[in-house]
Formats: C-alpha cells, sequence, structure tokens
C-alpha cells in the first residue's frame, strides 16, 4: 500500500501484467463458468420442477453465482494459472540473483515486480467475474430451455427479479480483495524463495495452497458481512 501510494507505477509492466492476467485468462474461465452453470441448473430444476416451482430456476442459479460461485470459481482459476506463475517467475529470478542485480541498479523489486502484478490482478479480476457471470447463466439457460422446457423469458424474467444491484456489487468487491490476495500471496512466495530449483517448486506449490486457503477463508468473512440478517430475494422473485 505504502508503494501504491508514493512511488510511480510501471504502466508498461502492467499493462503487460493485464494482458496476462485478462486476455490470456478469459476462454478458460468462461469454460468453467458455462459448463458450472450447466450442472447447477441440471441439479436444480429438476427438484424444482417437481415442486411446480420451475418459473425461479434462472433466479436461483444468477444468486448462486452471483454471489459465491462466480467470484470463487473465477479466483481459483486465476490463482492455478496466474498466481502459480507469480510465483515460479520471481523465484526463479530470486534464486538466479536477478533480483540482487535489479537492487545493484537501484530498481525497487516491489515497484518493478509486485506493484504491477497486484494491479492487474485487481483490476482484472471483476472483470473476468462479470464476464463469467454472463457466460454461467446464459450456460444455465440453455440447459433449462433445451431440457426442461422453461422458456427464455420465464428464465430471464426470474434472473431480473432475483438479482439486485447490490448483488454484483458484492461479486466486483469479492474478485477485487481475491485478486489483491492472489497477487501478493504469489508474488511474497517467490521473493522469499532460496534453495534453487527444489525451492522455485516448493514456492509454487504452497503459494497456490496459501492462496486457495485465503480466498475460501476470506470469502467467508466478506459473505457475512454482506449478506448479514434475513433475505428478501426470493420472496422478491416469487
Amino acid at each position: 500500500m505504502l508503494h501504491l501510494l508514493t512511488r510511480k507505477i510501471n504502466r508498461r509492466n502492467t499493462l503487460d501484467q493485464m494482458a496476462a492476467v485478462g486476455p490470456e485468462s478469459l476462454l478458460i474461465s468462461l469454460l468453467t463458468a458455462g459448463f458450472v452453470g450447466m450442472v447447477f441448473t441440471v441439479q436444480v430444476a429438476r427438484e424444482f420442477i417437481n415442486l411446480g416451482a420451475g418459473n425461479v430456476v434462472g433466479g436461483v442459479l444468477a444468486l448462486s453465482l452471483t454471489r459465491e460461485l462466480g467470484p470463487v470459481l473465477t479466483a481459483v482459476i486465476v490463482t492455478g494459472r496466474v498466481g502459480s506463475a507469480f510465483a515460479a517467475e520471481i523465484g526463479t529470478m530470486q534464486v538466479t540473483e536477478q533480483i540482487d542485480a535489479m537492487l545493484m541498479l537501484r530498481t525497487d523489486p516491489i515497484d518493478y515486480l509486485v506493484i504491477p502484478r497486484v494491479l492487474a490482478c485487481c483490476l482484472m479480476l471483476p472483470i473476468l467475474t462479470i464476464l463469467s457471470l454472463v457466460t454461467g447463466i446464459a450456460g444455465g439457460m440453455l440447459i433449462a430451455t433445451t431440457m426442461y422446457g422453461i422458456s427464455q423469458n420465464v428464465f430471464l424474467e426470474s434472473v431480473r427479479h432475483f438479482l439486485s444491484l447490490w448483488d454484483i456489487c458484492s461479486a466486483g468487491i469479492k474478485a477485487f480483495v481475491f485478486g489483491g490476495l492472489i497477487a501478493v500471496i504469489g508474488t511474497s512466495w517467490g521473493l522469499t524463495t532460496t534453495g534453487g530449483a527444489k525451492g522455485v517448486g516448493q514456492s509454487t506449490t504452497t503459494a497456490v495452497v496459501t492462496a486457495l486457503l485465503a480466498i475460501f477463508i476470506v470469502n467467508f468473512f466478506l459473505t457475512w458481512l454482506m449478506f448479514q440478517g434475513t433475505g428478501s430475494s426470493v420472496l422478491k422473485g416469487l
């Protein structure tokens, strides 16, 4: 935080990292979200139709994706793809003494390596999450219309009634926080790597595991803060 507020941001590195985190992770994030939306719809629609509540399938899917599944699954995908790369890349630089060379050249590794990655993850993860939400809802709608005979109008109307602006904002806030966690944990383990090639592998594995645990734990506290009390989305949708 101190470096972000007091130092100059390296724009070129930040843009390069944004390209690595965003566009290069887009396809796998959308595929994951699409199939998760389909599977969720298969599991929910068959039970809700038996209860005579087939008209709320879209809303329940949208709530689940927006509040939990979308941000968390996108963060997990980015952790596996990007967080591990951060730890491995910076860890290799550390054990090959490239970090020491940067310090000798009066280049702060925090400004040059860490800050661009933190900004890239914090900015791109909310965008990936929103796109994943749209893809997941579209996948769910495809299954609902083709397998269960729920019309698109009923499905989308249910989504519109159930979702609120705060649900979408909460997804963006969660994604922003998760992005910061992924970048900070990945780069910190990379910068503290020791022990040659074996150390790089250990740092990479530990960074991914630590980031995943942090995401799940922080997600609980964010959910607890954002959605206290009794909800009214289902009643409003009905």
